[in-house]
């Protein structure tokens, strides 16, 4: 009777470990939650950029800031272990909202000739947008953007990334 219960408990660690995880469609955005710390939504096709985010996430967090919420910044990002996936580029989006960090990475989709009035960098400002509608900035503090901006750079020196801040966008 043990030996046959004993053998259960092996089947069951036998398929529970074999069993393949579950991976989100290669089609459908990835939302990660650090309950607390960041929230960022990365766009089809754009998971492996998690590791940087994730780095630049424990970078900003372990820095500190001071009290208020940033305006967002957009950057552009030429990621080596990104471009051998695919994507040359991507687009992020940062923005620091009630102390919790709020990511959108993007990519570019090309431009329609004559047709398409919406450049990159507008949609990327669309995207941050849509994310944060329902939570509004309390105070803009000047600092924090500078804080982000300088842990975006810091951390992207350190992998080898080559990264541009563009520009700052004020949502309210």
């Amino acid at each position: 009777m043990i030996e046959l219960a004993l053998l259960a408990i092996i089947v069951t660690v036998v398929v529970i470990l074999i069993k393949p995880s579950r991976t989100p469609p290669p089609d459908s955005p990835l939302v990660i939650e650090r309950v607390g710390q960041f929230h960022a939504t990365l766009a089809p096709q754009l998971k492996l950029a998690q590791p940087l985010i994730e780095a630049i996430a424990h970078q900003l967090l372990e820095q500190g800031f001071s009290e208020g919420d940033s305006e967002t910044l957009c950057f552009e990002i030429c990621d080596a272990d990104v471009v051998t996936h695919g994507h040359k580029r991507y687009l992020l989006g940062l923005t620091r909202r009630n102390g919790i960090l709020y990511f959108q990475a993007i990519s570019p989709r090309p431009l329609a000739p004559d047709t398409d009035r919406d450049t990159p960098y507008k949609i990327l400002q669309d995207y941050a947008a849509l994310v944060l509608v329902n939570i509004p900035a309390t105070s803009i503090n000047p600092e924090v953007s500078d804080l982000l901006a300088k842990g975006v750079l810091f951390v992207a020196k350190s992998r080898g990334v080559t990264i541009e801040r563009l520009f700052s966008l004020r949502l309210q």
